[in-house]
């Protein structure tokens, strides 16, 4: 889901839900690289069934990477493709499905935004180099994504032969041809055969469930984006040709970034945190925390997503969804029930929670208004704070005034040295008082500011005024140009939106209601317009069809990339005689709508009517030649399996015997996958040669793999899928800490690191904690183990002890200091008490430990009242505790002298 800084906010208010992936990395001998046997035990200590790819999230860090230099042409970018499913494949290892969707034809509420966001990327191309821009859109043209189908078949039969981890798995590919959102895709083949996928995963109510993805490290190095060079942003370029890595630029694509490294998403976890934020007690009906889920996934739509724009009340960074829960459940008794149910909307109960956000909406504008002063208060006195410290805090002058050395100007004698020393001082206080009022010396009065070193940044001007009296007049005058007083429109927005909010639910959890449905309006209705929202929607538009793939780009393309279209069909966006001439605008108007920078902006577009661009496009149709014709029109999934898979057999005798008709599979050998298979008219098979579309790749000699076409199950329509935990469904054991722990006197809580709930944790041995204590540095003061005396902590301190290590750690290991060292009269080595009774030994983790430092400052004490004399313990002294006989430390040797000279071995 398109939610802004979304995941910031869960991954630090569910801190638990991320786990850092374990990856094994491939070998290299003598040049060799030895690739991951993936067949192996998954390192991260959890075996997946099925890993879902959506593929534009791999394709676009492949093609534009932003820490290393571009692909030069397709045949990298193809590579690099593979590469990044490979690293995907060796951290997951599936064993049973793996499915990667790139995505088709969108719905047209989605491709509101694809427009919006081709037609800034246009607008902002005028001052990109005119390569940079072509490579940006290149990667949306058909011939390549036409060309990523074909190489990703050929990946697929190299690794089905070749890779043993792949062998009996079950490969889906669903390529551009097929309509549909990547992570939309992935959802309906889930739904069927039973995100953002963070919601979608949710809206499964599958219990095992986990997403995987790139870890975001802040405040990485970007290139340039107008010459492609890293250390500087593109308001600093100054247009320089890049500098020669090496005498011939051999080095120039060697610059050394870091490995980007994958994070899990525990959705298990997840849950057992809504568990208990969800929970009420005393409900008027019984309280069900599936359906508490299913209301906390819609509520989130309130604050954006790919297909409405955010309530203005509602920032996800001001903490709107704690606070849409929060009212959640103080309404949801007044409610009688839940507001959503399998994906539809009861607007009668939704209608209380948005009342409840319009009460509070005054508060919420002023409060935003009074933060967002604070913050440009105390980045101004930061930026204040920072030009003070990079310059002196004081320069004097006079006799005392810095000179440059060598030169000529002999310093000015001082007339009176008191006087001269009372103005230093004066001047230096005041300087302290007012370290950044460097317009109040005498010395900088009248000099004019330059604009850079202004410490405000001029703002755009902001006429609606949401945090004064009469905002919502202000807002739909402004942003809608209709008067206050208007109530049918505001009620028309509001109307489309509530259309919205039942289309999205619907999508999340039924499929696509309808594709051609889509928001009409740039700007969101505030909360307290939902009102009498009850009748104001009843059903979607039945049997709608997708724009085919010409179509959409017809309908999101600006007319500088028609150089991607036929010629007839682009000429209709830049005739002026055309039809259809104003869908597309050279210039535009982007509002900031209270935002920063531009990208954040709302693009004031014309939207694309649907029936007029299908009217214009009947008439260049013909035109199209018969490759055209081909990639103009709607695919289907392929399912790919390997020799070895029980499937295999049959789909060769469906080849075998030509069969034209669809043919269900047989669940018993494809782990209960069902759905219809139909024969490919160029199909991948078995002990057939796979041509290589990468020249820098091999040929497949000898093939294992075989493809053919499938298609979901069918539902006839108005079914509905349930939003429930399925019977016989695995429940994982809880990860988070129980409320009632402390309760039951279960001993300390042990927390869950990983997937494997019975991880042995790392421990110290009694040599591991020698050599720290070794090693430790001896002046950091009082240790990790405790104070030790005064003697030791100052020739025995250390970051992990300052006290003698306990006897059992120097059994047999010391040594008397030498003669000349020492008088050995005064340090003698005593006799034991009972030389055959064994050694005392401490155990590890017990309270061992402690009594090792009892007896160490004990045996100080002692040590220290007798003198510097040969001190002896008693033979018959006993330990209280053990009740066995006490040898003083270590094998009863003495304690060392208070020299620096010694060392503990």
């Amino acid at each position: 889901m398109g939610v802004p800084a979304f995941f910031r906010w869960l991954s630090r208010k569910y801190p638990s839900i991320i786990v850092h992936c374990l990856e094994e990395r491939p070998k290299e001998y003598n040049g060799v690289k030895i690739p991951v046997d993936t067949s192996k035990p998954n390192p991260n200590e959890v075996e997946f069934d099925n890993l879902y790819l959506d593929m534009n999230g791999i394709i676009h860090p492949c093609t534009h990477p932003e820490d290393k230099p571009a692909p030069k042409n397709e045949d990298e970018m193809m590579v690099a493709i593979f590469e990044y499913i490979d690293r995907l494949f060796n951290i997951v290892r599936p064993r049973r499905v793996l499915y990667m969707a790139i995505d088709g034809v969108a719905p047209r509420a989605k491709m509101n935004q694809q427009r919006s966001r081709r037609f800034r990327a246009s607008k902002e191309g005028v001052e990109l180099a005119e390569e940079k821009q072509k490579m940006r859109e290149e990667v949306i043209q058909r011939e390549f994504m036409d060309n990523l189908a074909k190489c990703l078949r050929y990946y697929i039969a190299d690794r089905l032969t070749n890779d043993p981890g792949w062998r009996n798995i079950t490969v889906f590919l669903s390529d551009a041809s097929v309509p549909g959102e990547g992570e939309h895709k992935i959802m309906d083949f889930i739904r069927r055969q039973r995100a953002d996928l963070i919601m979608l995963g949710l809206a499964t109510h599958e219990p095992n469930f986990t997403i995987i993805r790139e870890e975001f490290k802040p405040n990485k190095p970007r290139p340039c984006a107008l010459c492609g060079q890293i250390g500087h942003e593109i308001k600093d370029c100054q247009g320089l040709a890049r500098e020669k890595k090496g005498e011939h630029d051999e080095f120039a694509d060697t610059i050394p970034v870091s490995e980007q490294e994958f994070i899990f998403i525990r959705l298990t976890v997840l849950r057992e945190y809504l568990e208990k934020e969800l929970t009420m007690a005393s409900l008027p009906f019984p309280f069900d925390f599936e359906r508490s889920v299913d209301d906390w996934v819609f509520m989130c739509f309130f604050v954006g997503n790919d297909f409405l724009p955010h309530l203005p009340s509602l920032e996800i960074r001001e903490g709107a969804i704690d606070r849409l829960v929060g009212i959640y459940k103080d309404v949801v008794h007044k409610t009688g029930g839940y507001l959503t149910e399998h994906g539809f909307v009861n607007l009668e109960r939704v209608e209380l929670i948005m009342q409840a956000v319009g009460v509070a909406e005054d508060n919420i504008f002023k409060k935003r208004k009074d933060d967002d002063e604070s913050f440009k208060r105390r980045m101004k006195e930061k930026k204040k704070r920072m030009k003070a410290e990079q310059r002196p805090s004081f320069v004097p002058d006079g006799q005392f005034a810095p000179h440059a050395l060598g030169g000529r100007d002999r310093p000015m004698a001082v007339q009176n040295a008191r006087q001269a020393a009372y103005e230093m001082r004066m001047q230096g206080n005041q300087r302290n008082q007012n370290p950044a009022g460097s317009s109040d010396n005498m010395d900088n009065r009248g000099v004019k500011r330059k604009a850079e070193d202004s410490d405000s940044e001029p703002e755009p001007e902001d006429n609606v005024r949401l945090w004064e009296e009469g905002w919502k007049q202000r807002y739909y005058k402004t942003k809608f140009d209709v008067d206050a007083t208007d109530d049918e429109f505001r009620k028309k927005v509001v109307k489309s939106y509530v259309e919205g909010l039942c289309w999205v639910l619907r999508y999340y959890y039924q499929g696509c209601a309808s594709w051609k449905w889509y928001f009409p309006f740039h700007y969101a209705p505030f909360a307290s317009d939902f009102k009498d929202i009850k009748g104001m929607f009843s059903d979607f538009e039945k049997g709608t069809k997708p724009f085919k793939p010409l179509e959409q780009l017809m309908g999101v393309f600006p007319a500088a990339s028609g150089n991607f279209l036929p010629t007839t069909w682009r000429a209709l966006m830049s005739d002026p005689e055309s039809s259809i001439i104003d869908f597309y605008p050279d210039d535009f108007a982007i509002d900031l709508n209270g935002k920063k920078y531009a990208w954040q902006g709302v693009a004031l577009l014309p939207f694309v009517d649907e029936r007029r661009l299908r009217a214009a496009l009947a008439d260049v149709y013909p035109d199209l030649s018969l490759e055209e014709v081909r990639r103009n029109s709607l695919g289907s999934d392929i399912m790919f399996v390997g020799k070895s898979h029980p499937l295999c057999d049959f789909i060769r005798e469906l080849y075998l015997a030509e069969s034209h008709e669809a043919t269900e599979i047989p669940a018993e050998l494809c782990h209960g996958i069902q759905g219809i298979l139909n024969l490919d008219e160029d199909p991948i098979l078995p002990d057939k040669p796979v041509e290589s579309p990468i020249p820098t790749l091999r040929d497949i000699s000898s093939n294992n793999a075989i493809g053919i076409k499938f298609k979901d199950p069918q539902y006839d329509d108005g079914f509905v899928f349930k939003a429930v935990i399925l019977p016989g469904a695995k429940i994982p054991s809880k990860v988070l800490k129980p409320g009632d722990w402390e309760q039951g006197n279960r001993g300390p809580w042990r927390p869950q690191l990983g997937f494997n709930p019975n991880r042995q944790q790392a421990h110290l041995d009694q040599s591991a904690f020698r050599k720290l204590n070794h090693y430790a540095d001896r002046n950091q003061g009082p240790g990790l183990f405790g104070a030790g005396p005064p003697f030791e902590s100052q020739h025995r301190g250390g970051q992990y002890s300052n006290a003698p290590p306990p006897r059992s750690y120097h059994q047999g290991n010391y040594r008397p200091p030498q003669r000349d060292h020492y008088p050995q009269n005064q340090y003698s080595r005593p006799t034991p008490a009972n030389p055959a009774a064994p050694y005392p030994r401490f155990q590890q983790g017990s309270h061992g430990w402690d009594r090792a430092m009892q007896s160490q400052s004990s045996a100080y004490q002692q040590n220290q009242q007798r003198g510097r004399g040969g001190w002896r313990p008693p033979h018959n002294q006993q330990d209280s505790r053990r009740g066995g006989p006490q040898q003083g430390f270590g094998q009863g040797y003495a304690l060392p002298p208070p020299s620096r000279r010694y060392n503990w071995s």
